[in-house]
């Protein structure tokens, strides 16, 4: 029989340094955070969550190097640790790492091969790169597993238009319009590509949408397309 696994004599200590920082963290005390969890490093250097949330805490004060450096060390520490991955990617697209935030959602997608949102992240990352069929098909896996994701329906709707694929763009607008029905930027968005595809009438009735919910930008595009 095995026997019952009996925590370090330190444990209590750092848990309490850990509780500590946590709370400071949840009261953005970022700062004071990082202080408790830097004590409970020193006891423990080898607890990977210790340096996941000293990372996010450092990535609440804009030091995403120091944020990094903490996300790679938890996945040294934990070669598994999915958010550490995500988190580190969110921190390289701020330093405009791109193929370095791809990497690190491709490493997400790996481990949790349904969270929509690493799909998401990707799609936007490989339309900014000009990879849109890539980002169409990131955007089509984060809609199979959160079919009302808006803005996966909206991101996907705006690269078919710039594909020409003006029907498929139109039907992904308006499912988003169905989940969020006050949307200037969608009616902005969907008016432009009714326009392009000959629908000027349809087209100018939802920039006019657009300006009612909110979206003044598209009193330019009125003035351009629709006197």
């Amino acid at each position: 029989m095995a026997s019952l696994f009996v925590f370090p004599a330190y444990a209590q200590t750092v848990e309490e340094y850990f509780s500590k920082g946590n709370d400071k963290f949840s009261l953005q005390d970022y700062n004071g955070a990082i202080s408790d969890y830097d004590k409970a490093i020193e006891i423990n250097p080898k607890y990977a969550g210790l340096y996941f949330n000293r990372g996010l805490a450092k990535d609440n004060l804009n030091d995403y190097r120091g944020a990094i450096s903490d996300y790679t060390k938890a996945i040294e520490l934990n070669s598994d640790y999915t958010d550490a991955y995500f988190n580190r990617g969110l921190v390289k697209v701020k330093l405009q790492d791109f193929m370095g935030a791809i990497a690190d959602y491709n490493r997400t997608i790996k481990l949790d091969p349904v969270q929509s949102l690493a799909y998401y992240n990707r799609g936007v990352l490989r339309s900014n790169l000009q990879d849109f069929r890539g980002a169409i098909a990131d955007f089509d896996r984060a809609i199979e597993i959160s079919p009302d994701y808006e803005n996966a329906y909206i991101n996907r709707g705006s690269i078919k238009g710039i594909l020409k694929d003006f029907a498929g763009s139109i039907a992904d607008f308006n499912k988003a319009l169905e989940l969020n029905p006050q949307n200037g930027l969608t009616y902005y968005n969907r008016g432009l590509i009714k326009i392009d595809s000959g629908q000027r009438d349809s087209g100018c009735l939802d920039l006019s949408k657009a300006v009612e919910f909110g979206y003044s930008k598209a009193f330019e595009s009125i003035d351009k397309f629709c006197k």
